[in-house]
């Protein structure tokens, strides 16, 4: 299972303070037995601690019964691992646990730049996919692709929903008791026409996440423009790539030039053209609350070949969850662009029941079409997904 350490870019995880050690350790044992601990959760745990004093270890449990919250039915192996940790009882812990492991990054170029580091298991390659981690940087060719017809109608093509927002009207049922009564205590309790109200309606947020391995090379160009596009186009759209590290690049996009902003990118992705952990990185993504909250009622479009190496299960289970929060799931490859195209992996015949759309990711100008086509309901999957036969 995933383990979670969290560190601020200023700082390697070697220069946490010594005590701090202990109780990010905890938490990443945890993670190893198969507890939902996201890096939220390892951060209040000390700050429990601290407030707490702690006066003895009861202190330290009950912070960790606190913030951890394990499941009813697992609190007698959390008690276990708790004892195992801090009083030196190791009787549950494997030898494989002291190994070292590989680290994957989320990166998020915010106000914070803060990062998150997750700590990931090794998994078997396949022949067309690697995990290596391979650190790149890249450059942008400044051509113009004239997304500027995306960019100008995105806002208004996208999905809309009822929001919780409400606006002024002159019709409807909907009384606004206190602005109605704060006008008739200004008429002297006089009876004028009541204030009515109505919910706003809003585009639904787009949710872009590009895989820029090694596989994907010939496009991710291309894709990082589109997304571009769609920034700047709505005020909603978030944008990640993903390929043995999650780097958000919604803020990089929002600059107005595009040459600029593409060359902001291009700065912050280090692992361009490298190794794939599709399944990985995406539950990645899911973990930290903040990320997973784009989910929640969007359209989701994932830009990737789907190559996943090794066991899919991982990322079945990440679009398994992306299906569950989303609004619309929508998955691009550029392997569709052949018309002897079947997704006959294991991958993609274990998430093809959870995919809305299954569309050709091998043309800028049809994706542009497709995005431009998401308020539309979605059909069904082609036959040759096995769905519509």
């Amino acid at each position: 299972m995933n383990k979670f350490l969290v560190c601020d870019t200023a700082e390697t995880p070697r220069e946490l303070p010594r005590g701090s050690a202990p109780f990010f350790g905890f938490a990443r044992l945890l993670r190893r037995f198969g507890f939902a601990i996201a890096p939220e959760q390892a951060i209040a745990f000390m700050q429990a601690v601290s407030l707490l004093g702690p006066r003895s270890m009861d202190d330290v449990r009950r912070s960790a019964v606190a913030t951890f919250a394990p499941a009813p039915e697992r609190r007698v192996e959390f008690d276990a691992l708790f004892e195992s940790w801090f009083c030196g009882d190791t009787g549950m812990l494997s030898p494989g646990d002291q190994q070292d492991e590989e680290e994957t990054e989320i990166k998020d170029d915010n106000a914070t730049a803060e990062e998150q580091i997750i700590t990931i298991q090794d998994a078997k390659g396949g022949e067309l996919t690697s995990g290596a981690e391979q650190l790149n940087t890249r450059t942008f060719p400044s051509d113009d692709l004239r997304l500027d017809k995306l960019e100008r109608r995105i806002g208004a093509a996208l999905p809309w929903r009822r929001s919780f927002r409400t606006v002024r009207t002159s019709t409807g049922s909907n009384l606004d008791l206190r602005r109605s009564m704060r006008k008739i205590l200004s008429a002297d309790g006089d009876i004028p026409s009541p204030r009515l109200r109505r919910r706003q309606t809003v585009p639904r947020r787009l949710l872009m996440l590009i895989d820029v391995s090694g596989s994907m090379k010939l496009y991710t160009d291309d894709y990082l423009k589109l997304a571009h596009a769609a920034v700047q186009g709505t005020g909603g759209a978030e944008v990640f790539c993903f390929g043995t590290r999650l780097t958000r690049l919604t803020p990089a996009l929002r600059i107005k030039n595009r040459d600029q902003a593409l060359a902001r990118a291009g700065a912050l992705v280090e692992d361009w053209d490298g190794g794939t952990r599709i399944g990985r990185t995406l539950l990645a993504f899911l973990s930290v609350p903040r990320f997973s909250a784009f989910a929640r009622g969007a359209v989701v479009v994932i830009l990737s070949d789907a190559l996943e190496r090794g066991d899919s299960t991982e990322m079945e289970t990440a679009f398994r969850r992306f299906a569950g929060a989303a609004h619309r799931l929508s998955l691009a490859t550029p392997l569709a662009g052949d018309p002897r195209f079947r997704p006959e992996t294991a991958a993609l015949r274990a998430i093809m029941p959870m995919l809305d759309d299954l569309v050709d990711g091998s043309s800028i100008a049809g994706l542009s079409e497709f995005i431009l086509s998401l308020g539309r309901s979605a059909p069904d999957i082609e036959p040759m997904s096995g769905r519509g036969s």
